[in-house]
């Protein structure tokens, strides 16, 4: 990856699926940017993003990266690897990983991966100020009204 760290700006890694783009995902994703400078946000593969959700995302991963690079905030978003989340650790070499309030990964998976290929990594978990929202209560609220679902 072509970012270059320096002492004042930390490059900080997110991640996700960001199929319905909700306030929790800017409040969690200005709250990443605040931490380090450069934001690079991973953005799930379909077959990820299906395996998560439990159904097909509604829009296709370049979409949902493309999306996701409009934000002001997000700096880069690329699409992650497929099978191994540690693939797109080691090429972004982020100096802080920020897990969203509704990530299922553990804090010490993350760590352990990182150790394992050498990379010194601090690992934030964000609160979320509407924790309540997430784009599968929107989805469960309005997605057989607007998409079918």
């Amino acid at each position: 990856m072509d970012l270059k760290k320096s002492p004042t700006k930390k490059i900080v890694l997110a991640g996700g699926v960001f199929d319905i783009i909700h306030p929790g995902h800017i409040h969690t994703l200005n709250a990443a940017k605040a931490l380090g400078g450069i934001l690079v946000v991973a953005i799930a593969t379909d077959k990820t993003a299906k395996k998560m959700k439990k159904r097909s995302p509604l829009h296709s991963q370049e979409l949902r990266r493309e999306l996701v690079s409009c934000l002001s905030m997000v700096d880069k978003a690329i699409v992650g690897h497929e099978d191994d989340i540690f693939q797109t650790v080691k090429e972004v070499k982020p100096n802080i990983i920020v897990l969203g309030y509704d990530q299922v990964h553990q804090e010490k998976f993350i760590s352990n991966g990182c150790k394992r290929i050498n990379l010194n990594v601090e690992i934030v978990r964000l609160e979320s100020p509407v924790p309540h929202l997430s784009s599968s209560e929107i989805e469960k609220e309005y997605g057989k009204d607007i998409h079918g679902l």
